[in-house]
């Protein structure tokens, strides 16, 4: 997967899987546009690229739970003469508790930032994508997209479940056209995710081969996207779980997915 010449923008790459993303892109010769809001890392991790790769950077400071930034990181994108070859759609995270016991502007701040801004970003830079002849577009979504909804993180599952739905739509309808479109389904990476959400504590309890490192997650991503693998699992322990959950029951699945998450959740509580 040669990329020398190309330029990808990677969303929420000051930390875990985003930063992962910027590191495996420059290392196959891409060019990266860095956009999250802490300015200070993307800096940073620009110059760290460009010491190790030789890359060139541009650094985007933007809040994608604002319904403005995906059109602000476009224009500055624009003002720069970058072509944006590849887009990674990764920032996000997690909002702990039931639906009722949050504010409606915190939820929806939630969904401007996990599902509106990922398709708002999609809109902006496929067209061009599709005048070239050549796009890469990475959804990073979760394993939680691929199972029953549970309670807790109520939104989680099902912004998830949206951007694997619209990444196969994104793919049906670019077949042919230059352009692949691939949902990333990671189950438990080691990041920064955790503690943001306050649950380190809680995580780390749970059996290690649960969990993966962001790296590994990112080169499959990479390597599913070029193939044209259109909802990418990574992980033997979480594609055996959704395997186990496909051929469940329905009533099945959806018992097995609560009774588990009602301990989890206890944990979480407790």
């Amino acid at each position: 997967m040669d990329l020398n010449g190309k330029w990808a923008l990677v969303t929420g790459a000051s930390a875990g899987i985003g930063e992962a993303f910027a590191e495996a892109l420059a290392a196959r010769g891409a060019n990266v546009i860095l956009t999250a809001r802490r300015v200070d890392r993307l800096a940073m991790l620009a110059e760290r690229l460009r010491a190790a790769h030789g890359v060139e950077s541009l650094v985007v400071a933007a809040d994608l739970s604002r319904a403005e930034a995906p059109i602000e990181i476009a224009a500055a994108v624009a003002a720069a003469g970058k072509p944006v070859d590849i887009l990674v759609n990764n920032a996000g995270y997690g909002q702990p508790g039931h639906f009722q016991d949050v504010e409606w502007p915190v939820h929806r701040d939630f969904i401007e930032l996990m599902m509106s801004s990922y398709a708002h970003l999609v809109r902006l830079f496929l067209p061009p994508m599709q005048q070239r002849g050549y796009g890469r577009i990475v959804n990073v979504a979760s394993v939680a997209g691929l199972i029953p909804g549970s309670a807790g993180h109520t939104l989680y599952g099902a912004v998830k479940a949206f951007l694997i739905s619209f990444s196969q739509s994104l793919a049906a309808e670019n077949a042919g056209k230059g352009v692949n479109v691939s949902a990333l389904c990671p189950g438990f990476t080691n990041s920064e995710f955790h503690d943001v959400n306050n649950t380190r504590a809680l995580i780390t309890a749970l059996p290690r081969y649960m969990f993966m490192e962001a790296k590994p997650v990112v080169e499959g991503a990479l390597d599913a996207v070029e193939r044209g693998h259109v909802v990418y699992v990574p992980g033997m322990w979480n594609k055996f779980v959704i395997t186990l959950i496909r051929f469940l029951p329905r009533p099945w699945g959806a018992a097995l997915v609560h009774r588990q998450s009602q301990k989890f959740r206890r944990r979480e509580e407790g």
